[in-house]
C-alpha cells in the first residue's frame, strides 16, 4: 500500500490512458467545442419540415447523427479528463462547459421527436433502403409516442436536464474530493483504499478503518440524505410528467423490460437467502469468530494465500483466460489494455474511485482503474471493464451511430461474462489446493457482491422510491432504517451490525442513476448461463455470443439476449445462478 496517493503529474505516462484517439490536445477539443456550438445554432432549420417528404427527414437524420456524434466526442474527452483529475480547475471548467453545451444541444433538437411522431406515413417511409442507418432510431421514437410531450414541453425539460444531475455531481464531489477519511496506521483511508483495509487480515485494522470510514459519513449524513432524496424526487417527477405511474415503470420502459423481471429477481434472490446465510455461518466458523461483524465479510477465507499481481501480469491473465472468445477478441483487448493505452491504471489525487469503461463512437473504449497489485479482485475488474470496452468495440464497428449504443442491461452481461472466464482459468491453473480454494471462495464472494448485494441495493431503491411516491418523505433516519432492515434480511442471524452499518446505503454512487444496479444481478445471471454455453459448446455458441456483442442497440435487450441463448424474461437464469452459488459453497465446505 502506497504511503501517499500521488499527484496526477507524478504518474508515469504509460500508466495513463492516451486520449489522442479523441483529441491530440486541449486546443483541438476547444475547436470542436466551437463547432458543436455552431451546430446547435443550425438545429432549428429543420423545424416544420420533417414531415414534408422523406428527403427532408433523411437530411435531418444525417445532421442529427453528425451533431450528436460530435457532441459525444467532445463530452467523452472532458468527462475522462475530469474523472482522472477532478480537482484540476481546468478539468472542472471543461466538464462544466460541455455539460451546459450538451444541454443546449438536447434543447435545440427537442422539437424533433414530437414532430417526427406527427408524420402520418413514417412507418412506410422508413422501410426504404435510404433509412437503413436511422430505421432503428426512428422505430424507437415511434414506441415513445405515448410518453412524448409537446415540442415546447420537451424543450423545457431538455433545458433543465443539467440541473437534474446536481445531486449526483454534489455527491461525487463531496465523497471523492471534500471528505477527508484520514489515515490508519499512517496509510491513507479513501474511497479507493477502502477495499484494501477490508481485506486486511488484522481484524483490529479492519475495525478501526470501518469505524473511521463510516464515522466520516455519519458527520455528513443529513447532507447526503438530502442529496439522495432530491435525486429520488427528480426520478418521480420525470416519470409522472411523461405519464408513467411510477419511476420503476419509466426506467424499465426505455429497455422494454417487463416489471416482472425486476420483481422476479428480488423474489428469486429471497428464495436463495438461506444458502447465503449458510455461507455466513461458514465464514464465522472458518475465521474462528464469536461474532461475525460487517467488517469481517470481505477478508479472504483462505488466509495462507497471498496474491501479488502486477498490472502486466493481470493483463496476461486476462489474455489467456479469454482465449475461448477467439483470436480477434483476445488480440484486440490485449493490445488495448497494454500498448494502446486504453487504461488509466493507478490511483492519483483527485481521481474518481472505482472503475469504469467509457468511450464513444469515435475514439478508443477507455477504462479507468485504481489498480492495486495485492487485490486479486482488481484482475477481475480489468477483465470486467475490458468486457465493456470490447462490447463497445464490436458494437460501433457493426452499427450506424444512431443505433450503436447498447443498454446497460446488456452491458453488464458482456463484462461479467469475462469475469466468469477469468475465474475458470485461475481455478484450472491453480498452483496449489490452497489457491484453488482461494479462487472458489473468490467466485463465491463475487456472486454475493453481484447477485445478492446488487439485488439488495435494487430492493432498497424500490422501497425508497415507493415511499416517496406514497408521500412519505425520505430522511436520514428513514433511509438508515430501511437499509438496516435489508442488511438484517440479507446477512441473516449470524451477523452483528455496528450502529453505523446502515450508513453504507449513503455511500453508493449508483443510487443516483435510478434502477441501474439490478442490471448487475441480471447481468451475472445471464453471463453465467452464456459463459457455460460457450465453454461447453462449439462454433455456433461462440458466434451467437459474438453476435450479441455486435448487435449494439439494434434490438431491445431481452430480444438480443434470447438470440445469444438465454431468456431473461423468466426467472430461470437467476435461479440457475443461485444454484451455481450453492454448488460452489458445497465445494468450498469440502475443501476447507
Amino acid at each position: 500500500m502506497a504511503k501517499e496517493i500521488p499527484l496526477r503529474s507524478q504518474v508515469a505516462e504509460n500508466d495513463k490512458w492516451d486520449l489522442s484517439s479523441l483529441y491530440p490536445c486541449d486546443e483541438a477539443w476547444e475547436i470542436d467545442l466551437k463547432k458543436l456550438q455552431k451546430k446547435i445554432e443550425e438545429a432549428g432549420k429543420f423545424k416544420g419540415t420533417l414531415g414534408k417528404d422523406p428527403a427532408n427527414l433523411l437530411e435531418a437524420m444525417k445532421w442529427l447523427s453528425d451533431a450528436c456524434m460530435l457532441g459525444e466526442q467532445v463530452y467523452v474527452y472532458a468527462s475522462l479528463k475530469y474523472a482522472a483529475e477532478n480537482n484540476d480547475p481546468e478539468n472542472q471548467r471543461k466538464i462544466g462547459v460541455i455539460s451546459q453545451v450538451y444541454t443546449d444541444l438536447m434543447a435545440a433538437i427537442s422539437y424533433m421527436d414530437p414532430e417526427i411522431l406527427e408524420i402520418k406515413n413514417l412507418s412506410k417511409w422508413i422501410q426504404e433502403k435510404e433509412f437503413d442507418d436511422s430505421r432503428v432510431y426512428l422505430n424507437k421514437i415511434l414506441r415513445q409516442k405515448e410518453h412524448t410531450l409537446s415540442p415546447k414541453e420537451e424543450e423545457l425539460l431538455a433545458k433543465q436536464s443539467e440541473l437534474q444531475s446536481t445531486p449526483q455531481k454534489a455527491f461525487g464531489m463531496l465523497t471523492n474530493s471534500d471528505l477527508d477519511f484520514g489515515k490508519i496506521d499512517g496509510q491513507p483511508l479513501s474511497q479507493s483504499t477502502w477495499s484494501q483495509f477490508m481485506i486486511n487480515p488484522d481484524r483490529d485494522v479492519r475495525r478501526r478503518a470501518y469505524e473511521q470510514f463510516y464515522g466520516t459519513y455519519k458527520a455528513h449524513e443529513q447532507t447526503i440524505a438530502t442529496l439522495y432524496a432530491g435525486s429520488v424526487k427528480q426520478d418521480i417527477f420525470n416519470a409522472r410528467v411523461r405519464g408513467f405511474d411510477n419511476a420503476l415503470d419509466a426506467a424499465l420502459y426505455r429497455d422494454d423490460v417487463p416489471r416482472s423481471v425486476y420483481t422476479g429477481l428480488i423474489d428469486s434472490v429471497h428464495k436463495a437467502l438461506p444458502t447465503l446465510h449458510r455461507y455466513y455461518s461458514l465464514r464465522k466458523r472458518v475465521l474462528g469468530l464469536d461474532e461475525l461483524r460487517h467488517y469481517d465479510v470481505y477478508v479472504p477465507l483462505v488466509s495462507s494465500v497471498k496474491t501479488h499481481k502486477t498490472y502486466e501480469e493481470a493483463a496476461e491473465i486476462v489474455k489467456n483466460a479469454l482465449k475461448p472468445l477467439g483470436e480477434d477478441y483476445v488480440r484486440t483487448i490485449y493490445k488495448g489494455i497494454t500498448t494502446d493505452r486504453w487504461v488509466d491504471r493507478y490511483e492519483n489525487k483527485g481521481k474518481r474511485s472505482g472503475a469504469f469503461s467509457s468511450g464513444g463512437f469515435i475514439g478508443a473504449p477507455y477504462i479507468l482503474l485504481n489498480y492495486k497489485e495485492d487485490v486479486l479482485g482488481d484482475v477481475f475488474t480489468l477483465a470486467h471493464e475490458g468486457g465493456h470496452s470490447m462490447h463497445s468495440y464490436y458494437s460501433k464497428r457493426n452499427n450506424p451511430f444512431l443505433c450503436y449504443d447498447y443498454t446497460i442491461f446488456e452491458a453488464e452481461v458482456a463484462s461479467t461474462f469475462n469475469e466468469q472466464l477469468v475465474a475458470k482459468y485461475l481455478t484450472d491453473n491453480a498452483e496449489s489446493p490452497e489457491m484453488k480454494t482461494y479462487i472458489i471462495a473468490k467466485q463465491i464472494d463475487d456472486i454475493i457482491a453481484t447477485l445478492f448485494r446488487q439485488t439488495m441495493f435494487a430492493e432498497f431503491e424500490l422501497l425508497c422510491h415507493t415511499q416517496q411516491e406514497q408521500g412519505q418523505p425520505l430522511t436520514a433516519s428513514t433511509l438508515r432504517s430501511t437499509y438496516r432492515g435489508l442488511l438484517e434480511t440479507y446477512f441473516g442471524p449470524e451477523m452483528k451490525f455496528e450502529e453505523t452499518s446502515d450508513l453504507e446505503g449513503m455511500r453508493i454512487p449508483h443510487f443516483y442513476n435510478a434502477y441501474y444496479v439490478y442490471k448487475y444481478s441480471t447481468g451475472i445471471s445471464a453471463a453465467i448461463a452464456l459463459s457455460e454455453r460457450v465453454l461447453n459448446g462449439g462454433k455456433k455458441e461462440l458466434e451467437d455470443y459474438l453476435g450479441f456483442l455486435k448487435s449494439g442497440g439494434s434490438k431491445f435487450p431481452i430480444q438480443t439476449l434470447k438470440g445469444a441463448g438465454v431468456d431473461m424474461s423468466t426467472q430461470e437464469p437467476v435461479d440457475a445462478a443461485a444454484r451455481k452459488f450453492a454448488n460452489l459453497l458445497d465445494q468450498l465446505e469440502k475443501l476447507i
